[in-house]
């Protein structure tokens, strides 16, 4: 018996051999875990490894499941989020099958989903390793300026990433002020609000709007002060294992703000 982050008890005989996979971030872990064999089912937003979207049944999407194809597989564990999953797939889901849900908003909670899933797909060694290498690597950070900084994750309407997030939370390691941070959620913005918010950086994020080029010049008009850059967007929303990359891809935004 194992509980979730939602604290729900999930009823699951170890190894599973027929996992599913509802997001993408922790699709990714179940690879680097070495899972290979055992994943059989992952969305259509799951992209990391590539190779698993020609290997792989593809179930539909994070807030749409296919679930005949779900029922096709079988599956003897299923994993989810409470964010990017939607309740009413979840709910009907569980009927059937063990859903183990994370609900994310920390690192702490990161490295703990990371840990739980070592546990339930008995690869804690590896689950461990990559726990420790995070932790490590996040000590290690080089910390950029204390800039008052705008999160924009989508666009007509304006929207930002605030306090409640796994998003708020990477700003805040990196040592940037989130500029919304008295807000909670994805609230939507007005342009006079980004304005009145006067943010001195400003993030577009490549996801979930694929913020483009096209699109700095728009900010930039709103807020003529502001350094406005395109982000990779996994490198802050991911919360699996792609966490060991982010320390080299903060070193890359500072050397583009240096």
């Amino acid at each position: 018996m194992f509980k979730d982050q939602l604290g729900r008890q999930v009823e699951l005989h170890v190894p599973p051999g027929r996992i599913v996979s509802l997001v993408p971030s922790q699709t990714e872990l179940l690879a680097d875990l070495g899972l290979n064999d055992r994943v059989v089912g992952i969305t259509k937003f799951c992209v990391h490894p590539e190779s698993w979207r020609k290997t792989k049944a593809i179930i539909g999407g994070t807030k749409q499941f296919d679930f005949t194809a779900i029922h096709a597989l079988n599956p003897d564990l299923i994993i989810a989020n409470k964010e990017e999953n939607y309740e009413a797939g979840i709910a009907e889901l569980s009927k059937h099958y063990p859903v183990w849900i994370s609900d994310i908003v920390t690192l702490d909670d990161a490295l703990y989903m990371i840990t739980e899933v070592g546990s339930m797909t008995q690869t804690e060694r590896k689950a461990q390793e990559l726990v420790g290498s995070i932790r490590l690597s996040f000590q290690n950070l080089s910390r950029l300026p204390e800039l008052k900084t705008l999160y924009l994750i989508w666009r007509n309407p304006w929207m930002a990433a605030a306090s409640g997030t796994f998003i708020h939370e990477m700003i805040g390691l990196t040592g940037l002020k989130n500029a919304i941070s008295d807000r909670s959620r994805y609230p939507e913005l007005t342009s006079d609000e980004i304005r009145q918010l006067n943010p001195e950086l400003i993030f577009l994020s490549s996801e979930p709007y694929p913020f483009k080029e096209k699109h700095l010049a728009e900010l930039q008009e709103l807020c003529p002060a502001a350094r406005i850059l395109l982000v990779d967007g996994e490198m802050f929303s991911w919360y699996g294992s792609r966490l060991l990359k982010f320390p080299a891809y903060l070193q890359t935004l500072r050397n583009t703000l240096s």
